[in-house]
């Protein structure tokens, strides 16, 4: 690497990135995550357009930082792990954003839809060095691409995020979803890391349900996005035949996970709920409110195969709260029923003459206690009454 460092190429290269880093600099006191995420896109973008350019191996990288870190000794961000990471990082997003960005484009902006098209009928003038139109054309469309690349949510979330992202997903796509919800949502690094690991993106949105036809747009999208399938009680200890007060009571005691789990905006409001209709007295597995929806939220639960007669049971769960709880500013009352299993086709069916909004799902529990154990184990009150008796019995 020694006849490297000497070259002109490399020394204005390096000159470059200093630079560049000495107005970052500036900025990161207005803006730190966002102007750091940016440098890391310029590093990277060079560092990648450099080893294409030049025969520089693997070396390349580890010689930076070490010129980066011997000039900018108090700042972090420099280490050959972290410069590698950089250039991942770039190399994941670039391609797919740059194409995303290109059609969004073309098909939302009628001045780049016009460019798109001078290019495609113009390429080989374009190509042309010497071509004043060419270089306007392609110019206008950079600098366009360049402006949306620059607002985009990548640039939103913290560097630690990236690496986890990085660390745990390899599709594009995937990754663009966590990084959205990152952003609407303002996870920390924990919860986007439970997020992954629960597999958020492939439950989101998968439950069964009336939505499209009992709400109305945008308010059937948005219930739609709050549903998830399975819904992941691994937080629970249960034993294998438990029932279901106490899966309702595990939930519960163990609220904050529950609401992790079912996503942001529940606001919980109780479990046996009480509802009065006509004298006859009624409860509530769980009741919520989402803050968003505006409306209140009934789930149900069932420690068994999804039934018919469950939806007509929610159905009239859900009537009842819009007829009798419900205020006018509290848009239609949502029924959740979650269940240990369910065939689609029978749920459907059983949904498709019900008025009421109301989605079905599916829970697991994998960490399950062996069959021999009670279902009905005692609770704390319990145990301690029966520590009581033993204590008086040895008096």
């Amino acid at each position: 690497m020694s006849n490297l460092i000497k070259t002109i190429d490399y020394k204005d290269f390096i000159k470059n990135i200093k630079s560049q880093i000495q107005t970052s600099q500036i900025k990161a006191a207005i803006s730190v995550n966002s102007e750091l995420l940016h440098l890391y896109w310029f590093l990277g973008s060079n560092i990648v357009e450099k080893q294409k350019m030049h025969s520089w191996g693997t070396s390349f990288i580890k010689q930076i930082s070490k010129d980066l870190q011997e000039e900018f000794p108090n700042m972090s961000g420099f280490s050959e792990p972290n410069l590698r990471f950089v250039k991942r990082w770039y190399l994941f997003y670039s391609e797919y954003l740059i194409n995303r960005l290109q059609l969004v484009s073309e098909f939302k902006n009628e001045k780049s839809q016009q460019v798109v098209n001078q290019l495609e009928n113009s390429t080989q003038l374009i190509k042309t060095k010497g071509n004043k139109k060419g270089k306007q054309v392609v110019s206008l469309l950079e600098n366009e691409l360049a402006t949306k690349l620059k607002s985009h949510k990548i640039f939103q979330i913290p560097w630690g995020h990236h690496i986890l992202l990085l660390t745990k997903i390899k599709d594009v796509d995937i990754a663009l979803y966590y990084v959205n919800k990152t952003v609407e949502f303002n996870w920390s690094r924990s919860v986007l890391e439970h997020q992954i690991e629960s597999k958020l993106y492939e439950r989101e949105g998968k439950a069964v349900n009336n939505f499209s036809k009992t709400l109305p747009e945008p308010q059937s999208d948005l219930a739609n996005q709050i549903l998830k399938s399975p819904y992941n009680f691994d937080f629970l200890t249960m034993t294998k035949k438990y029932k279901e007060r106490e899966l309702e009571k595990g939930l519960t005691d163990h609220i904050t996970q529950f609401l992790l789990e079912l996503g942001s905006g529940f606001s919980f409001v109780g479990k046996q709920y009480p509802l009065t209709v006509g004298g006859d007295d009624f409860f509530i597995d769980l009741l919520f409110y989402h803050v968003k929806l505006h409306c209140f939220v009934v789930i149900e639960l069932k420690t068994v195969k999804f039934k018919p007669e469950y939806a007509g049971k929610l159905n009239f769960y859900v009537s009842a709260m819009d007829g009798e709880i419900k205020t006018k500013e509290d848009k239609p009352t949502i029924g959740i029923l979650i269940c240990k299993s369910k065939n689609n086709s029978v749920v459907e069916y059983s949904l498709n003459k019900v008025d009421s909004p109301i989605g079905v799902s599916e829970y697991d529990i994998n960490d399950a206690l062996p069959d021999e154990f009670k279902s009905n184990l005692p609770s704390i009150e319990e145990f301690e009454a029966k520590l009581d008796e033993i204590e008086v019995d040895k008096l």
